[in-house]
């Protein structure tokens, strides 16, 4: 597949948004026409304390957040954490720790562990644990792991502004790994961080340029916390967000797009249009990670009101890429 350059990006980014928004619609409707959306769980298993610096981030050890710093969770713990998601109606279960890297020892081998546990109960596997060698990709999707998540977070002309400690190669050079291990990739970004229109549309260049489009594409939207420096950045227009989303949507038509943190600033009208224009995924739970996110019955009479439903089956067992 040809490599998009910005101005093939731009062509589709700046058309009017009821065109960008039909067309996006109209392909998604084609790819998913049974109208589901995929209801994930995302639970911290080691929280706080990262040495990252990223300037979103509640769980940076560089910022006074009054997030807690906690140990790697129990096996029982995670799997009563699964057991529960999958009772909600989950059919994907994601695990995030506060690490720059994960490293080899015992901390690692609980992981694998864990990976077991939530795989034997016929969940979709999803970890992200930082920085990963090629050997841990690989023990990792012997574990059961069917996807890893590691974000780009936004466009390498704007990423030095927000995060110092790890370089975007560093992020590219994981889900390569990642990638040569077999596993599904999971990554996106988080839009509202102060950044323009051209960024997101070098993010978006970025995913689809990928020498394999991503299986499972995030979209975030920031959550300004107290105590990080993005704390006071001027919110984000609804309508970016979709016309961000619905440009995706179009150039990667297979993909799930998963309309992640920050759902609580949205109104139903906007996570509507969110739908419409080509998100597949959300996460359940009154928490991600340290963020809030709507409960679910706040989800379930959503999706009622928007004719959807949450599906029954892991997506990507019958729509692989």
């Amino acid at each position: 597949m040809k490599k998009l350059n910005i101005e093939d990006i731009e062509k589709i980014f700046k058309r009017p948004l009821i065109s960008l928004v039909s067309e996006a619609c109209s392909i998604h409707q084609k790819e998913f026409p049974h109208g589901k959306i995929q209801a994930s769980s995302l639970l911290s298993i080691k929280t706080g304390g990262c040495p990252e610096n990223c300037t979103y981030c509640p769980q940076s050890a560089h910022y006074n957040t009054g997030v807690s710093k906690s140990s790697l969770l129990t096996k029982d713990e995670v799997i009563q954490a699964a057991l529960k998601a999958k009772e909600m109606g989950a059919n994907r279960f994601c695990m995030g720790a506060a690490w720059r890297e994960i490293r080899d020892g015992v901390e690692f081998d609980q992981v694998c562990e864990l990976v077991s546990a939530v795989s034997n109960l016929n969940l979709e596997v999803c970890c992200t644990l930082g920085m990963l060698t090629g050997t841990q990709a690989r023990k990792l999707k012997s574990a059961g792991l069917d996807f890893y998540n590691h974000n780009i977070d936004t466009s390498p002309e704007f990423y030095d502004k927000i995060v110092q400690t790890r370089t975007y190669s560093d992020r590219l050079e994981t889900l390569l790994r990642v990638r040569q291990a077999n596993l599904k990739i999971c990554t996106g970004g988080i839009l509202g961080m102060g950044e323009s229109d051209h960024d997101r549309m070098s993010f978006i260049q970025q995913i689809v340029n990928m020498e394999t489009i991503p299986e499972s594409i995030t979209i975030n939207m920031l959550v300004r916390t107290k105590g990080t420096p993005l704390e006071n950045v001027a919110p984000i227009d609804p309508l970016d967000i979709v016309r961000t989303i619905a440009t995706i949507r179009i150039l990667a038509p297979r993909s799930m797009i998963r309309l992640s943190a920050g759902r609580t600033s949205l109104s139903s009208e906007a996570q509507f249009l969110c739908f419409i224009s080509g998100a597949n995924s959300i996460f359940l739970g009154d928490k991600l990670l340290t963020s809030p996110n709507p409960d679910f019955s706040e989800d379930q009479q959503l999706l009622e009101k928007c004719g959807l439903s949450f599906s029954q089956v892991n997506e990507n067992e019958s729509h692989d890429l």
